[in-house]
């Protein structure tokens, strides 16, 4: 289902404006694949919608073989999502947030065959790194970072800094901490 609210073409042109207006960059592609994917269940006649269905899978299947990345319709994606790269995206999450930036190799899925329903979800203003993993029915909370080559197998807070393989929380530096309290005007 496509964000309440606002119709398909106005959808597209904010994601067209998140892609940095970029007509044939693959990510904004592959969100607007998925956009038509979603709108086309909107038509209740079968009949009509049939042809639509053949040319969304059609669409979707020249995204993942050409451009390597794997969005299906059924994952709930929000506004503003940008795709950064492409290659090896597999985004099979229930939910994508508003304001999510993903960059290459990333895979939101399940965590192993026993649970096939059990997949991500992502929240809003997610920043994740390229070659992330999230995997299982794990939530990662509003304006996290999830460090390249991290893998997240838990719930992540809100505002959290992930980093590593199980992904832990950052460390931040004696250095890092006294500019942390600059940027909030408090003394190191």
């Amino acid at each position: 289902m496509n964000p309440p609210g606002i119709g398909l073409v106005s959808l597209l042109h904010e994601d067209y404006a998140t892609h940095d207006r970029h007509l044939f960059e693959p990510g904004f592609l592959a969100v607007a694949v998925h956009r038509f994917g979603n709108a086309r269940m909107g038509v209740r006649c079968r009949l009509l919608r049939a042809p639509l269905t053949l040319l969304y899978r059609l669409l979707f299947t020249m995204v993942s073989w050409v451009f390597g990345i794997d969005l299906p319709y059924t994952t709930r994606l929000g506004r503003r999502v940008r795709i950064w790269h492409h290659g090896g995206i597999v985004l099979g999450a229930r939910a994508i947030g508003d304001d999510v930036h993903i960059r290459h190799n990333t895979t939101f899925g399940v965590m192993n065959r026993q649970e096939l329903a059990a997949k991500p979800i992502i929240k809003d203003r997610v920043d994740i790194g390229a070659g992330a993993c999230i995997l299982g029915a794990v939530t990662v909370g509003d304006d996290c970072v999830i460090g390249a080559n991290s893998v997240v197998i838990k719930d992540v807070p809100a505002g959290s800094v992930m980093m590593g393989v199980p992904a832990r929380p950052a460390m931040l530096t004696a250095r890092s901490k006294r500019q942390e309290g600059v940027k909030d005007g408090r003394d190191g």
